[in-house]
């Protein structure tokens, strides 16, 4: 990795069931090279209380946009919970892998980025072929 990927500061957690964050960042980063804009974090294993703290201590580092796996998931709930207390911080759910390319290419504030990944994200969900 160059000096300049390791200095990069991260705009956003990716936080979901199992290995599903680190799996979009994996991607992200094969695609772009862009991984490490973006923080991975799996709630496996995690109570709600120690989902919520993680996520307070990224967001206490300048991070300003969570996005997780399911609308209505624990991991959504302790987000919203950090968004609640933390003003500025945007929280994105059902995200997927069209929406976190558009944010890491991203130069807008983190709120204006996040709605247009959100805006990515649905308009390349696709239905193909079936009866």
């Amino acid at each position: 990795m160059s000096d300049a990927a390791q200095s990069v500061t991260p705009r956003g957690v990716v936080i979901g069931h199992g290995g599903f964050a680190a799996g979009l960042i994996s991607a992200v980063e094969q695609i772009t090279g862009r991984g490490g804009l973006l923080i991975g974090l799996s709630n496996s294993g995690m109570t709600p209380q120690e989902m919520q703290d993680a996520v307070r201590e990224y967001v206490d580092t300048g991070v300003r946009v969570v996005f997780t796996d399911l609308p209505g998931g624990s991991a959504t709930v302790c987000a919203r919970r950090v968004s609640a207390a933390c003003e500025g911080v945007v929280v994105v759910s059902g995200v997927n892998l069209p929406a976190l390319l558009d944010f890491v290419f991203s130069s807008d504030e983190p709120d204006e980025s996040a709605k247009r990944a959100a805006e990515r994200g649905r308009e390349t969900l696709t239905v193909i072929g079936g009866r």
